[in-house]
């Protein structure tokens, strides 16, 4: 007689460990985007990004962690507070273009580094960023006369 009672297939499965708790929580993800805040303001790098955005960033960086979180799998801060993100319409006031998309994308991964991300979670978040940033675009760049 077989003893079907424990195969490999019903094994439990692990929890999935979200993007959120990759990162390290609350904490980590506040530090983050503090030093995304920091790089941008203070970076040349980033000079175009930082053009798109007013003189205050308290409130931008504080959206931006409230966003992140849900987002990245954490609790839904912005859905709670503010409602729906609707990313594309509440960047349209803002000209974001391909320069502005791949600086932002730059300076999330360069913050990630600085504070101790490693760089497999750096790279496995980066073509999701990229792809959310790219959505964000609404000029085009570079055009040929």
């Amino acid at each position: 007689m077989h003893d079907a009672q424990h195969t490999p297939d019903d094994q439990p499965q692990a929890p999935q460990i979200t993007p959120y708790e990759q990162l390290g929580g609350e904490a980590s993800l506040k530090a983050i985007t503090a030093e995304f805040y920091a790089l941008m303001d203070n970076s040349p790098k980033y000079k175009a990004l930082r053009a798109v955005h007013g003189p205050d960033l308290g409130r931008a960086q504080e959206r931006l962690f409230w966003f992140l979180s849900g987002w990245l799998g954490g609790p839904a801060l912005y859905i709670e507070k503010i409602g729906h993100p609707m990313l594309r319409a509440r960047h349209l006031p803002y000209p974001i273009g391909e320069i502005e998309r791949d600086q932002w994308v730059s300076c999330m991964y360069e913050a990630m580094m600085r504070q101790g991300i490693d760089e497999p979670t750096r790279d496995s978040l980066a073509p999701h960023f990229y792809k959310t940033a790219d959505w964000m675009r609404n000029k085009e760049d570079g055009a040929s006369p």
